[in-house]
Protein backbone atom coordinates (compact mmCIF):
# COMPACT_ATOMS: atom_id res chain seq x y z
CA UNK A 1 0.00 0.00 0.00
CA UNK A 2 1.20 3.45 -0.32
CA UNK A 3 1.31 5.03 2.99
CA UNK A 4 1.48 9.03 3.78
CA UNK A 5 2.95 9.83 7.09
CA UNK A 6 2.62 13.67 7.93
CA UNK A 7 4.98 15.07 10.18
CA UNK A 8 8.91 14.26 10.53
CA UNK A 9 9.01 14.35 14.05
CA UNK A 10 10.29 11.09 16.19
CA UNK A 11 6.68 9.66 15.62
CA UNK A 12 6.83 10.10 11.98
CA UNK A 13 9.99 9.04 12.13
CA UNK A 14 8.87 5.68 13.77
CA UNK A 15 5.99 5.25 11.81
CA UNK A 16 7.46 5.92 8.48
CA UNK A 17 10.38 3.07 9.40
CA UNK A 18 7.74 0.64 10.85
CA UNK A 19 5.33 0.90 7.45
CA UNK A 20 8.45 0.90 5.60
CA UNK A 21 9.67 -2.38 7.75
CA UNK A 22 6.12 -4.07 7.02
CA UNK A 23 6.56 -3.72 3.31
CA UNK A 24 4.48 -0.74 2.37
CA UNK A 25 5.70 2.23 0.34
CA UNK A 26 6.01 5.06 2.34
CA UNK A 27 6.01 8.62 1.83
CA UNK A 28 6.92 11.02 4.61
CA UNK A 29 6.01 14.70 4.35
CA UNK A 30 7.38 17.54 6.61
CA UNK A 31 7.09 21.03 6.90
CA UNK A 32 10.00 21.84 8.16
CA UNK A 33 13.83 21.33 6.46
CA UNK A 34 15.35 19.83 9.54
CA UNK A 35 13.81 16.67 10.92
CA UNK A 36 12.90 15.85 14.46
CA UNK A 37 10.09 18.04 15.86
CA UNK A 38 10.55 19.27 19.05
CA UNK A 39 13.32 17.23 19.45
CA UNK A 40 16.26 18.52 17.18
CA UNK A 41 18.90 20.54 15.96
CA UNK A 42 18.95 23.98 15.46
CA UNK A 43 21.70 26.54 13.93
CA UNK A 44 22.86 28.80 17.10
CA UNK A 45 25.92 31.18 17.22
CA UNK A 46 28.18 32.63 19.33
CA UNK A 47 28.98 35.92 20.29
CA UNK A 48 31.61 36.20 17.44
CA UNK A 49 28.91 35.35 15.33
CA UNK A 50 30.18 31.66 14.32
CA UNK A 51 28.22 28.46 14.25
CA UNK A 52 27.11 27.01 17.12
CA UNK A 53 24.96 23.57 16.61
CA UNK A 54 22.62 23.48 19.61
CA UNK A 55 19.27 21.66 20.22
CA UNK A 56 16.11 23.50 20.40
CA UNK A 57 15.90 21.89 23.86
CA UNK A 58 18.06 19.92 26.22
CA UNK A 59 16.31 15.93 26.04
CA UNK A 60 17.53 13.35 27.83
CA UNK A 61 16.21 9.36 27.64
CA UNK A 62 16.45 6.77 30.27
CA UNK A 63 17.18 3.19 30.40
CA UNK A 64 13.21 1.98 30.44
CA UNK A 65 12.83 3.87 26.98
CA UNK A 66 12.78 0.57 25.03
CA UNK A 67 11.07 1.24 21.75
CA UNK A 68 13.17 4.00 21.29
CA UNK A 69 16.24 1.83 21.85
CA UNK A 70 15.21 -0.79 19.82
CA UNK A 71 14.56 1.61 16.75
CA UNK A 72 17.92 2.88 17.05
CA UNK A 73 19.47 -0.39 16.57
CA UNK A 74 17.24 -1.50 13.88
CA UNK A 75 18.39 1.67 12.24
CA UNK A 76 21.98 0.91 13.24
CA UNK A 77 22.88 3.38 15.56
CA UNK A 78 25.12 2.74 18.27
CA UNK A 79 23.25 4.12 21.32
CA UNK A 80 26.53 3.53 23.96
CA UNK A 81 28.44 6.09 21.84
CA UNK A 82 25.35 7.92 20.86
CA UNK A 83 24.33 7.96 24.87
CA UNK A 84 26.26 8.39 28.17
CA UNK A 85 24.45 5.86 29.98
CA UNK A 86 24.84 6.26 33.94
CA UNK A 87 22.61 5.25 36.67
CA UNK A 88 19.97 7.94 38.02
CA UNK A 89 21.30 11.04 39.71
CA UNK A 90 19.28 13.83 41.14
CA UNK A 91 22.03 15.25 42.62
CA UNK A 92 22.61 19.54 43.89
CA UNK A 93 25.95 21.15 43.24
CA UNK A 94 26.39 20.53 46.76
CA UNK A 95 26.69 16.66 46.55
CA UNK A 96 23.11 16.15 48.00
CA UNK A 97 20.53 14.51 46.55
CA UNK A 98 19.82 10.73 45.05
CA UNK A 99 22.20 8.87 43.41
CA UNK A 100 21.10 4.84 42.77
CA UNK A 101 24.10 2.44 42.74
CA UNK A 102 24.36 -0.50 40.16
CA UNK A 103 21.55 -3.05 41.86
CA UNK A 104 18.70 -4.91 40.01
CA UNK A 105 15.63 -3.19 40.07
CA UNK A 106 14.01 -2.27 42.62
CA UNK A 107 16.54 -2.90 44.82
CA UNK A 108 18.57 0.04 43.29
CA UNK A 109 15.69 2.85 44.43
CA UNK A 110 15.34 1.41 47.42
CA UNK A 111 19.33 1.21 48.47
CA UNK A 112 19.48 4.54 46.69
CA UNK A 113 16.60 6.28 49.26
CA UNK A 114 18.23 4.92 51.96
CA UNK A 115 21.82 6.17 50.89
CA UNK A 116 20.08 9.78 50.26
CA UNK A 117 22.73 12.62 51.03
CA UNK A 118 21.25 15.62 52.90
CA UNK A 119 17.65 13.56 53.73
CA UNK A 120 17.09 13.05 57.64
CA UNK A 121 15.77 9.61 58.43
CA UNK A 122 11.91 10.69 58.85
CA UNK A 123 12.54 11.67 54.85
CA UNK A 124 13.68 8.08 53.95
CA UNK A 125 11.04 6.46 55.83
CA UNK A 126 8.37 9.08 54.44
CA UNK A 127 9.48 7.57 51.06
CA UNK A 128 10.14 4.35 51.55
CA UNK A 129 6.84 3.65 53.11
CA UNK A 130 4.94 5.73 49.62
CA UNK A 131 6.85 3.60 47.46
CA UNK A 132 5.26 0.42 49.35
CA UNK A 133 1.98 2.14 48.91
CA UNK A 134 2.58 2.32 45.45
CA UNK A 135 3.27 -0.90 44.64
CA UNK A 136 1.17 -2.70 46.87
CA UNK A 137 -1.94 -0.25 45.09
CA UNK A 138 -0.29 -1.64 41.47
CA UNK A 139 1.18 1.96 40.97
CA UNK A 140 -2.62 3.18 40.50
CA UNK A 141 -4.77 5.64 42.11
CA UNK A 142 -7.86 7.88 41.55
CA UNK A 143 -7.35 9.73 38.24
CA UNK A 144 -8.32 13.02 39.89
CA UNK A 145 -5.14 12.86 41.97
CA UNK A 146 -2.45 15.70 41.58
CA UNK A 147 0.77 14.51 42.25
CA UNK A 148 0.69 16.80 45.02
CA UNK A 149 -2.22 15.03 46.66
CA UNK A 150 -1.01 11.74 45.77
CA UNK A 151 2.47 12.32 47.50
CA UNK A 152 0.84 14.83 50.41
CA UNK A 153 2.03 12.37 53.15
CA UNK A 154 5.74 13.12 51.78
CA UNK A 155 8.05 15.38 54.11
CA UNK A 156 8.71 18.75 52.58
CA UNK A 157 12.16 17.74 52.22
CA UNK A 158 11.36 15.03 49.48
CA UNK A 159 9.04 16.94 47.74
CA UNK A 160 11.44 19.66 47.60
CA UNK A 161 14.23 17.74 46.59
CA UNK A 162 12.83 14.60 44.75
CA UNK A 163 9.26 14.80 43.64
CA UNK A 164 8.79 18.35 42.24
CA UNK A 165 12.13 18.33 40.41
CA UNK A 166 11.57 14.76 39.04
CA UNK A 167 7.74 15.84 37.99
CA UNK A 168 8.36 18.46 35.92
CA UNK A 169 11.29 16.90 34.25
CA UNK A 170 9.40 13.65 33.59
CA UNK A 171 5.76 15.46 33.13
CA UNK A 172 6.89 19.23 32.23
CA UNK A 173 3.91 20.20 34.43
CA UNK A 174 4.33 21.76 37.92
CA UNK A 175 3.02 19.14 40.82
CA UNK A 176 0.41 20.87 42.07
CA UNK A 177 -1.26 20.50 38.98
CA UNK A 178 0.10 17.26 37.11
CA UNK A 179 -1.32 14.07 36.81
CA UNK A 180 -0.88 11.57 39.80
CA UNK A 181 -1.78 8.38 38.08
CA UNK A 182 0.50 9.26 34.95
CA UNK A 183 3.57 10.39 37.33
CA UNK A 184 2.97 6.89 38.85
CA UNK A 185 3.25 4.92 35.26
CA UNK A 186 5.88 6.78 34.76
CA UNK A 187 7.77 5.88 38.18
CA UNK A 188 6.68 2.07 37.57
CA UNK A 189 8.17 1.91 34.49
CA UNK A 190 11.73 3.98 35.74
CA UNK A 191 12.04 2.57 38.81
CA UNK A 192 10.81 -0.49 39.82
CA UNK A 193 9.97 -2.86 36.48
CA UNK A 194 13.45 -3.50 35.09
CA UNK A 195 17.33 -3.26 35.97
CA UNK A 196 18.51 -0.24 34.33
CA UNK A 197 15.28 1.21 33.88
CA UNK A 198 16.27 4.18 35.85
CA UNK A 199 19.24 4.87 33.93
CA UNK A 200 19.96 8.56 32.54
CA UNK A 201 21.04 8.40 28.87
CA UNK A 202 22.01 11.86 28.26
CA UNK A 203 22.44 12.57 24.65
CA UNK A 204 26.28 13.20 23.12
CA UNK A 205 25.11 14.44 19.83
CA UNK A 206 22.62 16.91 18.44
CA UNK A 207 19.05 15.54 18.66
CA UNK A 208 18.72 15.10 14.90
CA UNK A 209 21.78 13.26 14.65
CA UNK A 210 20.45 10.83 17.69
CA UNK A 211 17.56 9.46 15.59
CA UNK A 212 16.20 11.42 12.93
CA UNK A 213 18.66 11.48 9.97
CA UNK A 214 19.41 8.43 10.31
CA UNK A 215 15.58 7.36 10.08
CA UNK A 216 15.60 9.59 7.30
CA UNK A 217 18.61 7.86 5.20
CA UNK A 218 16.90 4.45 6.25
CA UNK A 219 14.30 5.02 4.69
CA UNK A 220 15.72 6.97 1.80
CA UNK A 221 17.81 3.48 1.10
CA UNK A 222 15.11 1.58 1.14
CA UNK A 223 13.12 3.43 -1.63
CA UNK A 224 10.64 5.71 0.50
CA UNK A 225 10.13 9.07 -0.76
CA UNK A 226 11.34 11.89 1.56
CA UNK A 227 9.85 15.40 1.25
CA UNK A 228 11.09 18.02 3.74
CA UNK A 229 10.04 21.79 3.04
CA UNK A 230 6.87 20.45 2.45
CA UNK A 231 3.86 21.69 4.56
CA UNK A 232 0.22 19.08 3.60
CA UNK A 233 -2.46 21.80 2.93
CA UNK A 234 -5.63 19.56 1.96
CA UNK A 235 -6.65 16.11 3.19
CA UNK A 236 -9.96 14.45 0.73
CA UNK A 237 -11.33 11.01 1.28
CA UNK A 238 -10.63 9.47 -2.22
CA UNK A 239 -12.67 5.96 -2.26
CA UNK A 240 -10.85 3.86 -0.08
CA UNK A 241 -8.17 5.74 0.59
CA UNK A 242 -6.76 9.43 1.05
CA UNK A 243 -6.15 12.33 -1.36
CA UNK A 244 -2.99 14.62 0.27
CA UNK A 245 -3.12 17.60 -1.36
CA UNK A 246 -4.13 15.41 -4.61
CA UNK A 247 -1.83 12.42 -4.81
CA UNK A 248 -3.54 9.09 -3.43
CA UNK A 249 -2.61 6.87 -0.28
CA UNK A 250 -4.05 4.02 0.78
CA UNK A 251 -3.23 5.00 4.18
CA UNK A 252 -2.43 8.48 5.70
CA UNK A 253 -0.91 9.02 9.58
CA UNK A 254 -1.19 11.77 11.08
CA UNK A 255 2.39 12.74 13.09
CA UNK A 256 1.91 16.59 13.04
CA UNK A 257 1.22 18.30 15.88
CA UNK A 258 -2.30 18.44 17.51
CA UNK A 259 -3.44 21.70 16.28
CA UNK A 260 -2.41 21.11 12.80
CA UNK A 261 -3.74 17.15 12.53
CA UNK A 262 -7.07 19.07 13.73
CA UNK A 263 -7.05 21.60 10.75
CA UNK A 264 -6.61 18.72 8.24
CA UNK A 265 -9.03 16.53 9.43
CA UNK A 266 -11.58 19.12 9.53
CA UNK A 267 -11.37 20.18 6.63
CA UNK A 268 -12.24 16.90 5.06
CA UNK A 269 -15.86 17.27 5.93
CA UNK A 270 -16.40 14.37 7.57
CA UNK A 271 -17.36 13.07 11.15
CA UNK A 272 -14.10 14.46 12.87
CA UNK A 273 -15.46 17.06 15.21
CA UNK A 274 -14.98 15.16 18.59
CA UNK A 275 -11.51 14.16 17.65
CA UNK A 276 -10.55 17.62 16.44
CA UNK A 277 -11.83 18.92 20.01
CA UNK A 278 -10.20 17.02 22.00
CA UNK A 279 -7.16 17.79 19.72
CA UNK A 280 -7.54 21.43 19.97
CA UNK A 281 -8.48 21.16 23.87
CA UNK A 282 -5.12 20.17 24.70
CA UNK A 283 -3.29 22.64 26.96
CA UNK A 284 0.34 23.67 26.79
CA UNK A 285 3.74 23.87 28.26
CA UNK A 286 6.62 25.48 27.63
CA UNK A 287 10.35 24.51 28.11
CA UNK A 288 12.87 27.09 27.93
CA UNK A 289 16.54 26.40 27.70
CA UNK A 290 18.85 28.72 28.34
CA UNK A 291 22.92 28.11 27.09
CA UNK A 292 25.29 29.75 29.03
CA UNK A 293 29.03 30.21 28.01
CA UNK A 294 31.61 30.02 31.38
CA UNK A 295 35.06 29.67 30.11
CA UNK A 296 36.79 26.79 31.90
CA UNK A 297 34.02 25.99 34.30
CA UNK A 298 33.20 21.75 34.16
CA UNK A 299 30.46 20.80 36.70
CA UNK A 300 31.10 18.23 38.47
CA UNK A 301 28.56 15.80 36.79
CA UNK A 302 27.05 15.87 33.12
CA UNK A 303 23.97 16.92 34.79
CA UNK A 304 22.93 18.30 38.03
CA UNK A 305 19.69 19.49 39.62
CA UNK A 306 19.41 22.75 40.52
CA UNK A 307 17.22 24.30 43.65
CA UNK A 308 14.47 26.17 42.04
CA UNK A 309 11.65 28.23 42.58
CA UNK A 310 8.51 28.60 40.57
CA UNK A 311 9.65 29.34 37.30
CA UNK A 312 9.06 33.39 37.68
CA UNK A 313 11.14 32.96 40.60
CA UNK A 314 14.40 34.11 41.48
CA UNK A 315 15.58 30.63 40.65
CA UNK A 316 14.03 29.21 37.93
CA UNK A 317 15.90 26.06 36.38
CA UNK A 318 15.72 22.99 37.91
CA UNK A 319 18.95 21.19 35.82
CA UNK A 320 22.04 21.94 34.35
CA UNK A 321 23.27 19.73 31.79
CA UNK A 322 27.56 20.50 31.14
CA UNK A 323 27.61 20.18 27.36
CA UNK A 324 31.41 20.15 27.57
CA UNK A 325 31.34 16.52 28.84
CA UNK A 326 28.47 15.74 26.69
CA UNK A 327 29.96 16.27 23.06
CA UNK A 328 30.12 19.96 22.88
CA UNK A 329 32.42 22.84 23.85
CA UNK A 330 33.85 22.81 26.67
CA UNK A 331 32.24 25.53 28.91
CA UNK A 332 28.32 25.37 27.39
CA UNK A 333 26.01 25.01 29.30
CA UNK A 334 22.73 24.64 29.38
CA UNK A 335 19.95 25.51 31.84
CA UNK A 336 16.52 24.07 31.38
CA UNK A 337 13.11 25.78 32.73
CA UNK A 338 10.48 23.29 32.72
CA UNK A 339 6.71 24.80 32.72
CA UNK A 340 8.50 27.93 31.97
CA UNK A 341 6.81 31.14 31.87
CA UNK A 342 7.51 35.29 31.19
CA UNK A 343 9.98 36.97 29.24
CA UNK A 344 12.82 35.37 27.77
CA UNK A 345 14.68 38.10 28.36
CA UNK A 346 14.17 38.48 31.69
CA UNK A 347 14.33 34.68 32.42
CA UNK A 348 17.49 34.97 31.03
CA UNK A 349 18.70 37.42 33.52
CA UNK A 350 17.30 35.10 36.65
CA UNK A 351 19.29 32.23 35.14
CA UNK A 352 22.54 33.72 35.04
CA UNK A 353 21.96 34.87 39.07
CA UNK A 354 20.90 31.48 39.52
CA UNK A 355 24.22 29.78 38.33
CA UNK A 356 26.23 32.75 39.96
CA UNK A 357 24.46 31.88 43.54
CA UNK A 358 24.35 27.78 43.02
CA UNK A 359 27.54 27.13 41.23
CA UNK A 360 29.40 29.94 41.22
CA UNK A 361 30.00 31.17 37.82
CA UNK A 362 30.46 34.69 38.12
CA UNK A 363 32.11 34.91 34.85
CA UNK A 364 28.81 33.28 33.08
CA UNK A 365 27.71 34.93 29.84
CA UNK A 366 24.14 34.03 28.05
CA UNK A 367 24.78 32.39 24.70
CA UNK A 368 21.24 31.67 23.43
CA UNK A 369 17.75 31.30 24.69
CA UNK A 370 15.59 29.29 23.24
CA UNK A 371 11.77 28.66 24.37
CA UNK A 372 9.44 26.06 22.70
CA UNK A 373 6.10 27.52 23.15
CA UNK A 374 4.01 24.51 22.85
CA UNK A 375 6.57 21.93 24.18
CA UNK A 376 4.62 19.30 25.54
CA UNK A 377 0.87 19.08 26.57
CA UNK A 378 -0.19 19.76 30.26
CA UNK A 379 -0.36 16.36 32.10
CA UNK A 380 -3.34 17.22 34.01
CA UNK A 381 -5.48 14.94 36.38
CA UNK A 382 -8.22 13.02 34.33
CA UNK A 383 -6.90 14.30 30.97
CA UNK A 384 -8.49 12.55 28.06
CA UNK A 385 -6.63 12.73 25.01
CA UNK A 386 -7.45 12.47 21.27
CA UNK A 387 -7.39 8.42 19.96
CA UNK A 388 -4.99 6.91 17.17
CA UNK A 389 -7.85 5.85 15.18
CA UNK A 390 -9.66 8.29 13.31
CA UNK A 391 -11.36 6.77 10.58
CA UNK A 392 -11.05 3.73 8.49
CA UNK A 393 -7.20 4.46 6.49
CA UNK A 394 -6.77 7.98 8.57
CA UNK A 395 -4.86 7.62 12.06
CA UNK A 396 -2.81 9.76 14.17
CA UNK A 397 0.20 9.74 16.28
CA UNK A 398 2.29 11.85 18.36
CA UNK A 399 3.00 12.08 22.59
CA UNK A 400 0.14 13.65 22.80
CA UNK A 401 -2.16 10.60 21.36
CA UNK A 402 -4.09 8.73 24.05
CA UNK A 403 -1.32 6.71 25.85
CA UNK A 404 -0.31 5.62 29.64
CA UNK A 405 3.07 8.27 29.07
CA UNK A 406 3.77 11.48 29.11
CA UNK A 407 4.98 13.71 26.07
CA UNK A 408 8.63 12.58 25.97
CA UNK A 409 10.40 10.86 23.28
CA UNK A 410 9.05 7.09 24.31
CA UNK A 411 5.86 8.46 24.10
CA UNK A 412 6.29 9.59 20.64
CA UNK A 413 8.24 6.63 19.18
CA UNK A 414 5.64 3.53 21.09
CA UNK A 415 2.93 5.94 19.22
CA UNK A 416 4.04 6.24 16.07
CA UNK A 417 5.07 2.60 15.74
CA UNK A 418 1.71 1.59 17.20
CA UNK A 419 -0.26 3.42 14.65
CA UNK A 420 1.81 1.91 11.72
CA UNK A 421 1.16 -1.45 12.91
CA UNK A 422 -2.89 -0.56 13.03
CA UNK A 423 -2.87 1.24 9.80
CA UNK A 424 -1.28 -1.81 7.94
CA UNK A 425 -3.30 -4.35 9.50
Amino acid sequence: MRVAVIGAGWAGCAAAVEATRLGQQVTLLEAARIPGGRARRIDGQWHDGSALPLDNGQHILIGAYSETLRLMADLGLDASTLLLRMPLRLQFPDGSGLLFPSLPAPLDAFAGILRARGWSWRDKTSLLLAATRWQLSGFRCAPELSVAQLCRKLTPGVMATLIEPLCVAALNTPAGRASGQVFLRVLRDALFSQSGGSNLLLPRTDLSALLPNAALAWLAQRGADVRLGTRVLTLAPAGAGWQVDGETFERVILACPPGEAARLVLNTGLPCEAWAAQANGLRFEAITTVYVSSAGSRLAQPMLALHASAPEGDAPAQFVFDRGQLGGPDGLLAFVVSASQGDSAALTQRVLAQARQQLGLTQAIAVQTIVEKRATFACLPGLLRPGAQLLPGLLACGDYVDGPYPATLEGAVRSGSQAARIAIK
